[in-house]
């Protein structure tokens, strides 16, 4: 009887603690962004501005949440809905507290990379079941994304993990030297450049494009519904740099989670995380939004080849 009511509880914590983790990880990454191109950034709700990513959520989900005339009202409730549910199922898999998610079973890799895909799939139904030509026009450049990036995203992971013998993401972690020299750095490489794409982020923010076509997809979303959309991708976030850390970098430190343990190992894991933030936020600041032909360009002549030549190489070292 207590049992289901134990897994309940700790399957809240670890939910509660991923949404902290998300907010926290937006803040820095905003902090870091204004600091390279010389801005303040978040400042003045809590110390150095860390509560303004949750004074936005909170704003958001206090305003009006208007379903435009023409759009498909069921679909256009669900998406953010199934957005928020998928990216978190996904996460619980990840080692947030150092080698071990909330969830560990042989696969789970395949299973992210399957729940990230679905999660794109909702992106571009939330983008069609608007009104908006401009929301739709957002959700086909995220479907190019899909094709042009999902590929390389994913072999670089499959990659590692064949690499190691290993399917299930908390024993790749568990091996906690580092991964990033030799013939892993390529599968780094694309998989930092693939996970920029997937989080929309510059020079890849192709489908929300603000400046273009009004914030993409997004653009009929407001109140709740933009707000979840908003921590979805923060989650979003958590997810990929946590299973960068836990794939190319090593997780915590490879003790039984248990006692003072787990205080060594979530905050090594974190550290990592932040490490991986900064590279992603240092590209995002570097670089201008490129065209789509750029965009499709780089994906396909590029990553889906270089991802490719890693898979060999892997496979024969394995």
């Amino acid at each position: 009887m207590l049992e289901p009511l134990l897994r309940f509880v700790q399957a809240l914590a670890y939910l509660l603690y991923t949404l902290l983790l998300a907010l926290l990880l937006e803040w820095f990454d905003r902090k870091l962004i204004a600091k390279f191109q010389n801005r303040v950034g978040p400042h003045y709700t809590g110390p150095a501005g860390i509560l303004q990513p949750l004074a936005d959520v909170l704003k958001l989900l206090s305003k009006e949440s208007v379903v435009p005339e023409g759009t498909d009202r069921l679909m256009f409730t669900l998406s953010p809905l199934l957005a928020f549910t998928i990216i978190c199922t996904a996460t619980a898999f990840v080692p947030l507290l150092g080698y071990r998610g909330l969830v560990s079973l042989e696969g789970d890799v395949i299973l992210v990379l399957a729940l990230l895909t679905l999660y794109l799939l909702v992106i571009y139904t939330a983008g069609a079941s608007s009104s908006s030509r401009f929301s739709l026009i957002g959700a086909t450049r995220a479907a190019l994304m899909l094709l042009g990036f999902e590929i390389p995203l994913m072999l670089s992971c499959l990659s590692v993990a064949a690499s190691l013998g290993s399917f299930r993401i908390s024993e790749i972690a568990a091996k906690a030297q580092p991964r990033l020299l030799g013939i892993h750095a390529l599968g780094f490489l694309v998989y930092l450049v693939a996970a920029q794409a997937e989080l929309d982020r510059q020079p890849f923010d192709i489908p929300e494009a603000e400046t273009e076509i009004v914030s993409g997809w997004l653009v009929e979303y407001s109140g709740w519904r933009l707000a979840i959309f908003r921590l979805s991708k923060d989650i979003e976030l958590v997810l990929l740099t946590g299973l960068a850390v836990a794939l190319f970098i090593g997780g915590g430190p490879n003790v039984p989670l248990q006692g003072f343990e787990l205080a060594i190992a979530t905050p090594v894991f974190l550290i990592k995380q932040l490490l991986v933030v900064f590279i992603l936020s240092l590209i995002r600041a570097s670089f201008g939004r490129l065209r789509i032909d750029q965009f499709i360009g780089v994906g396909w002549r590029a990553l889906i080849p270089a991802s490719f030549l890693y898979l060999v190489i892997a496979a024969l070292v394995a």
